[in-house]
């Protein structure tokens, strides 16, 4: 980096976890590095499955409760990461978690795709204002797999980083296929591995001709391990005594955790950036 102030950068993501899962080796790594970090989250994840069996009655069929948990989770996370700044758009609760494509969650008043689309952009770009982030994060128009609040999440940052002078980049985040499939390879050769591999195809994967951006974050893989252990409603981590480490969703699918991650760049200038999010800014 060469900016002569400390870089910012700003990810919004849907749900808690989600900074972790896709981001976290991204945010530990500026973090360290002196960059002002800024986190929003979209909603508090009230519709997602719960893995432990002694919190399943948090789940939203139960009590109900599971998003004041899942904050918890996230600042833990957070201070994992070196996140000291977070928000929620909105405030904490504004708008509520969809769940997955086609369930009844959906059309929750308080869901938030059922939200007021003027009203989220603009909650988003008053924080952009006040941050002035030179780089934003936020998933591709799929939303990485096709979740809608995902996809929303894209949608109003889109609109937002366009409406914003401050912003010089924005990048999508995304997994990269030739990674992932090494990963899970690797994985494949593990004897005690405690989760099932994914069948070909069965974990979302970019083409990398596509990405355009490769931060490399094998220094803070620790990090990113203790951020996703904190999501314990949510991920379950396994590591063995010969070093290897994957997770798994409530799936129960195993996942590489890999030594960098992968971006597309979808607006701003290009120079720089094959594997620093703030290359070649000034």
């Amino acid at each position: 980096m060469i900016l002569t102030a400390p870089p910012r950068l700003l990810l919004v993501h849907a749900h808690p976890d989600d900074e972790s899962l896709w981001t976290g080796g991204t945010i530990a790594r500026y973090a360290a590095n002196g960059a002002h970090v800024t986190l929003v989250t979209c909603t508090l994840g009230e519709e997602g499955e719960v893995i432990p069996d002694g919190l399943a009655l948090l789940a939203a069929d139960e009590s109900d409760q599971l998003g004041g948990y899942r904050n918890g989770e996230l600042r833990s996370a957070c201070a994992a990461l070196g996140v000291v700044d977070h928000r929620y758009l909105g405030g904490i609760g504004r708008w509520r978690d969809s769940g997955m494509v086609g369930v009844a969650s959906n059309a929750k008043p308080r869901a938030f795709i059922q939200g007021d689309f003027t009203e989220q952009a603009s909650a988003l770009l008053e924080i952009i204002k006040e941050v002035r982030p030179d780089v934003v994060v936020t998933y591709g128009p799929d939303g990485g797999y096709g979740h809608p609040d995902h996809i929303r999440a894209h949608e109003i940052t889109t609109v937002a980083c366009a409406q914003s002078s401050d912003v010089r980049r924005v990048f999508h985040v995304v997994t990269s296929k030739r990674a992932t499939e090494a990963g899970v390879a690797e994985l494949s050769a593990v004897r005690d591995l405690p989760y099932r591999l994914p069948e070909p195809g069965e974990l979302p994967v970019t083409p990398d001709e596509q990405i355009s951006t490769v931060v490399q974050v094998a220094d803070h893989l620790d990090a990113k391990l203790r951020a996703l252990r904190a999501h314990q409603t949510q991920v379950t981590v396994w590591q063995n005594d010969s070093g290897w480490s994957c997770y798994a969703l409530s799936n129960g699918i195993a996942q590489p955790i890999v030594d960098s991650e992968y971006y597309i760049l979808a607006s701003g200038v290009p120079d720089g950036i094959a594997d620093d999010l703030f290359g070649g800014l000034g």
